[in-house]
């Protein structure tokens, strides 16, 4: 493919910036310092912000320059990653890589979501969603189908070869696979479900319910055992993240009989969760989850589990998870009785609420004074820190780059 020179002008000069911000000695620094919390030690509680709402970041900074399809998509992600550093990295890491991804591809599990969609924001991708309920008997089952992966080595070539010929002399370009899966069985199932009925269902049809989550997990599965027989996952011990959390970085990972060539599961991070049982009982969480999910977390080397669910009343059913190392701890969730549960077992990873950020003013005070709150009821505990779902700025990015850096000071208080 030739790519414009004005286009490849751009993204040298991008992948320039990029490697030099890399060579900075605070990025290992960083790295030994999300190590420490993955190990469980207490210390500085470590801060990151991911899925941000990128349509209300409009500048110069983040405008595309190149005209073609290929390199305006690595434009983006080199703009982005720069933007972040420049204005919010707190512990962002920025290494001097990037990714040439894999060209894996997948037949699906048959069935996809029909769902009715309204919007706020014609710009943004976060929608309120109407399913359309597929699921009502055991026939309905046979819609979930084993998904078949396969690799177009070829396709992942020429992309690898692309990039190398764009900046390969100034960053390494490394070929990735599937660095570890975003595992939510459940968050699949109500699309199909309707919430409401997948609900009820629990308790007034336990054996469909039972026969659901066997079969999704089995295909998940199956996807899983294809993706370590063809050789296609990568580590995710480095600046990857990890569940719905923070940074993967941790000396535990891969196994000391790793072999680089063909990793396995056990050589890497895994991740559950189930957010819509917000409100079902512990006892209930663990037959109608964490007893189908442990099916795919047994296979990790270590693992995340949570999102959005408040998870410190069910602490004693996560237990039964032995790889268990991360959990995750929502807005919703009571992290004081989670603290005094924990102790030194797992990293807290607390989620602050970013609804400080949708008022008509932005909350700076009152932020501050909940990350406080936070850190005080951890103390002694190893936390990281993730603000995350950031629907919207109100299009101030400032509140965002005024939140890093109260992170950052306040988190440094409390090392």
């Amino acid at each position: 493919m030739s790519i414009p020179a004005r286009d490849r002008a751009v993204l040298r000069e991008l992948a320039g910036r990029h490697a030099e911000i890399a060579a900075l000695p605070i990025q290992q620094q960083t790295a030994r310092e999300w190590a420490r919390v993955n190990r469980l030690e207490p210390g500085k509680p470590m801060v990151w912000i991911n899925e941000i709402c990128w349509n209300e970041l409009i500048g110069p900074e983040l405008e595309l320059h190149c005209t073609d399809p290929f390199c305006r998509g690595v434009e983006s992600a080199l703009r982005t990653n720069l933007y972040q550093w420049d204005h919010l990295p707190v512990d962002m890491i920025v290494e001097p890589v990037f990714h040439s991804p894999l060209a894996i591809r997948d037949t699906g599990i048959g069935i996809g979501e029909i769902v009715d969609i309204v919007r706020t924001d014609p710009t943004s991708g976060v929608v309120s969603r109407h399913y359309h309920e597929q699921i009502h008997d055991f026939d309905d089952l046979d819609k979930i189908e084993t998904p078949e992966v396969s690799h177009d080595e070829a396709a992942s070539a020429r992309t690898f070869e692309q990039l190398s010929d764009l900046f390969g002399d100034l960053l390494t370009i490394e070929k990735r696979g599937v660095p570890g899966s975003w595992f939510a069985p459940w968050d699949e199932l109500i699309r199909w479900w309707g919430c409401e009925h997948a609900m009820t269902d629990l308790y007034e049809k336990p054996d469909l319910v039972h026969a659901a989550m066997d079969r999704l997990v089995s295909a998940y599965c199956a996807r899983l055992d294809q993706w370590e027989a063809q050789g296609l996952l990568s580590l995710n011990n480095t600046n990857v993240r990890v569940g719905s959390g923070g940074l993967g970085y941790v000396d535990e990972l891969p196994q000391p009989d790793c072999d680089p060539q063909h990793l396995r599961c056990r050589d890497l991070w895994g991740c559950a969760t189930a957010q819509i049982f917000s409100d079902v009982s512990p006892a209930m969480h663990l037959e109608f989850a964490i007893n189908y999910e442990r099916r795919w977390l047994d296979r990790f080397g270590l693992t995340y589990y949570g999102c959005c669910e408040p998870l410190h009343l069910k602490l004693d059913v996560l237990a039964t998870i032995p790889n268990l190392r991360k959990i995750s701890m929502s807005p919703w969730a009571n992290l004081a009785v989670a603290a005094e549960q924990v102790g030194g077992r797992y990293v807290l990873s607390h989620k602050p609420n970013p609804a400080v950020f949708a008022a008509d003013q932005y909350m700076a005070a009152e932020a501050e004074k909940r990350l406080r709150e936070a850190l005080e009821m951890s103390r002694g505990c190893a936390v990281e820190i993730i603000l995350k779902d950031i629907s919207t700025l109100r299009y101030d990015p400032q509140r965002l780059w005024a939140w890093a850096e109260m992170a950052r000071r306040v988190s440094e208080e409390y090392a």
